[in-house]
């Protein structure tokens, strides 16, 4: 980064033995390393706020991709449902023109699908395959 030799710190540190003096040189070189390491702390804090701010910015951008891909999932969905609905109820349509015009077929000897009218003597009954004579008892006198 500075590029700085080995002989120029040996200069550096001979000046400096000779300008501050043996007698201080000892705690100046530990305040000196209390600042470089405070420095340090600060530049490594700085990196990984800056870091953090990035990958935040990377998660942002993500859950954006993700909500347009939810939103444009929804609206294909929502666009096949309602062409399916309008397919079916064109469906229904049809069919119910065909289902009026024929009337229901009865079996023979099943129940009727209506009431019988007012003044008639019919009774509906169930078929239970014997004739209605056979199974009441016959009263005598």
């Amino acid at each position: 980064m500075f590029d700085i030799a080995f002989s120029e710190l040996i200069l550096i540190a001979l000046v400096a033995l000779v300008v501050i003096g043996p007698e201080k040189l000892p705690g100046l070189a530990r305040t000196a390393g209390h600042l470089l390491g405070r420095l340090q702390r600060y530049v490594s804090d700085v990196k990984s706020d800056i870091n953090r701010e990035i990958q935040l910015e990377e998660l942002k951008k993500m859950q954006q991709q993700v909500t347009e891909s939810a939103r444009s999932l929804e609206s294909d969905l929502k666009q096949d449902f309602s062409s399916m609905e309008s397919t079916l109820n064109e469906s229904l349509a049809q069919m119910e023109p065909i289902e009026s015009e024929t009337s229901p077929v009865s079996e023979p000897g099943g129940v009727a699908d209506e009431p019988p009218a007012e003044g008639s003597d019919v009774v509906p009954q169930m078929e239970l395959g014997f004739d209605a004579e056979q199974a009441a008892p016959k009263k005598t006198a």
